[in-house]
């Protein structure tokens, strides 16, 4: 279900069918932006989409802007979501940062649209953009820091190594996500743990 304050400020659905709809309207503007792109979408498109009456879009946004914004801040929340949901119980350390990439390319490939969406963000809305790099990056270094707590991780430059583990999982997203997805995203997520603790050295 969409998140209560997606909506436009002052807006919140107060009831079970009104946020259902605004679940309706943030999914018709992932279809709508991830097709057309920021500036050839319209909100017309997105209701149309959505099967609301444009009365219904005013309700809880002020704008194309407006729901633009909610809607990369909803996936960005939903791709959190995803990530954690697929840490195995007790997991930390390598084990941790191999079931969140496997949750997030399950999500990238039932959402292939996050791309396209995301990368418009850096102009069309620049603070939604970087709020969800670096909210990403954020959740990544807490898991860090958590592991070198279990003593499952060496302590070192948590928010460098999560950056740095963050590029790795967009740009694997890209390639084995969104462009090819035949691999197994297990297969995927081995390959790139092993990178993580085995390196590039030769033994």
């Amino acid at each position: 279900m969409a998140q209560v304050s997606a909506a436009s400020p002052g807006k919140v659905p107060r009831t079970a069918r009104g946020r259902e709809t605004l679940r309706r309207l943030l999914d018709a503007a992932a279809a709508e932006f991830g097709e057309r792109g920021f500036h050839e979408a319209s909100v017309s498109g997105i209701t149309r989409r959505a099967g609301t009456a444009l009365g219904s879009f005013y309700t809880y946004f002020d704008s194309k802007d407006a729901i633009f914004t909610a809607l990369v801040r909803d996936m960005s929340a939903r791709v959190a979501t995803a990530a954690a949901a697929a840490v195995s119980e007790g997991a930390t350390g390598l084990r941790r940062e191999r079931d969140a990439l496997i949750g997030f390319l399950h999500f990238a490939r039932e959402h292939k649209e996050i791309y396209r969406i995301i990368d418009e963000a850096e102009f069309a809305d620049p603070e939604s953009y970087r709020a969800h790099y670096e909210g990403t990056a954020s959740r990544i270094a807490a898991r860090l820091a958590e592991g070198v707590t279990a003593g499952s991780i060496r302590d070192g430059e948590q928010e460098v190594r999560a950056w740095a583990i963050m590029g790795m999982n967009v740009f694997l997203g890209l390639r084995f996500g969104v462009w090819d997805d035949n691999r197994t995203v297990e297969d995927i997520a081995e390959v790139a743990a092993d990178l993580l603790g085995e390196g590039l050295q030769a033994r």
